[in-house]
């Protein structure tokens, strides 16, 4: 592999990137084992948050062996159109998504959301080529908002940290970590990742930083973690940091309110737009496989009831990762899927480097029907940006077509596989 130009897939430019990716690409002469079942519809770019920019994001899904790939930033679609250019590059099926907390006020609490009761994270998937920019439009209000937000707890942080001669500024520490300025969004994570920044600077990967974790903040540390807080050849130091730091955000967390639409408004402004509204399945936590997260409950117990209101207020799928939960709290989704007629996607969170691409899970038979439905996806979404979004999958005029929505997902399946060349 030519490391600079594996490296510029990360430059400052999508010009650049995808520059770099097709030289990679023509200068390489082992092409990856693909594996046609697998597929990941939820990879975060520096949109949002993460270590990928899309070109990147799209190339390490390719070297994973996947043949199909779906970005899904917060609150943004602004790395879209590279991201479907890097897939296409790669020969790559594609889709377009975003990712949104909405107000969700049913008397559940805590749904699917670890900081904040009454709110969802839910996402639009398949979104036409000719709805991204209205859409991403219509988001940058809640991007805004969001900032808002964002200054406000970096001064928590700072109230919290200043004893301590650590203060985070959030136009000096935080904006510049982010792709703002071309519309991407700021998140919590980007707040850590600054945090965690000036906490490397003051301590660096010594015992000094360990016992700070510890005993000032009293967080847990586990002796994995440990190991890699103390490599000094650790190229992760900062995301594993952070990981440790997320374990506790009360500390800063403001209740999201002016950032958030609510979830009918935003499902019926994704269904207007011709994209698929989906409920994102998060279910109760033991050993968080993300390593941010702490065992706690959430949306087991009502299950039933929340899918129901879910499908009431006009959810067209439940997207979940088959890797996250257990094969008892998968087999129970499924079946509740399929008595509501939800479609179901799945997608593996991507936003740390230590995350995989592919998704070992989706060789066994109990889910090969989620590579069907990533095809049917990407049949949706080419169909409705070539021929109208009155031709997508839950459109009237398809459902009224093709009633049964198994039946509608094979249709589409066999078009979004003859996407792909």
């Amino acid at each position: 592999m030519d490391k600079e130009l594996f490296d510029n897939l990360n430059a400052v430019t999508a010009e650049a990137r995808l520059d770099a990716l097709t030289k990679l690409v023509a200068s390489e002469t082992e092409k990856p084992h693909f594996r046609d079942n697998d597929a990941n519809n939820h990879i975060h770019t520096i949109y949002s948050f993460s270590p990928y920019s899309p070109t990147k994001a799209a190339y390490m899904a390719y070297r994973a062996g996947l043949t199909s790939a779906g970005i899904m930033d917060h609150d943004s679609l602004s790395g879209a159109a590279e991201f479907k250019k890097a897939c296409s590059v790669l020969g790559l099926g594609s889709t377009c998504g975003v990712e949104v907390r909405a107000k969700f006020r049913h008397g559940f609490g805590k749904i699917n959301h670890p900081d904040q009761k009454d709110c969802i994270y839910m996402a639009a998937h398949g979104i036409p080529a000719q709805s991204v920019k209205k859409l991403n439009d219509y988001l940058s209000f809640y991007r805004g908002k969001r900032n808002d937000r964002n200054a406000k707890m970096c001064e928590l942080i700072t109230g919290k940290f200043g004893k301590f001669g650590i203060n985070l500024d959030f136009e000096k520490d935080v904006y510049p970590l982010s792709c703002a300025s071309e519309g991407g969004s700021i998140t919590e994570r980007h707040l850590l990742y600054a945090l965690a920044t000036k906490l490397s600077a003051r301590f660096g990967r010594t015992e000094t930083l360990i016992n700070f974790l510890t005993d000032d903040l009293k967080l847990t540390v586990s002796e994995k973690i440990k190991g890699y807080l103390l490599d000094e050849t650790n190229e992760n130091f900062l995301y594993d940091l952070l990981g440790v730091l997320k374990a506790d955000t009360a500390f800063f967390y403001i209740d999201a309110d002016e950032e958030m639409p609510e979830a009918a408004e935003f499902v019926k402004i994704a269904s207007e737009y011709g994209a698929i509204p989906a409920y994102a399945y998060l279910g109760d936590v033991g050993d968080s496989v993300t390593g941010d997260k702490k065992a706690q409950k959430f949306e087991d117990d009502f299950l039933p009831e929340l899918i129901e209101e879910l499908k009431k207020t006009g959810f067209k799928a439940i997207a979940y990762m088959p890797t996250r939960n257990t094969p008892a709290q998968l087999e129970r989704l499924k079946k509740l899927c399929r008595e509501y007629i939800l479609f179901e996607i799945s997608g593996e969170d991507i936003n740390s480097p230590r995350q995989k691409f592919a998704c070992a899970a989706l060789a066994l038979p109990e889910y090969s029907h989620l590579i069907d439905s990533t095809w049917a996806l990407i049949g949706h979404e080419a169909v409705s940006t070539e021929k109208g979004v009155e031709y997508g999958m839950f459109s009237p005029r398809t459902v009224k077509e093709i009633p049964d929505l198994y039946e509608r997902i094979q249709v589409f399946a066999d078009l979004g596989r003859k996407t792909v060349k």
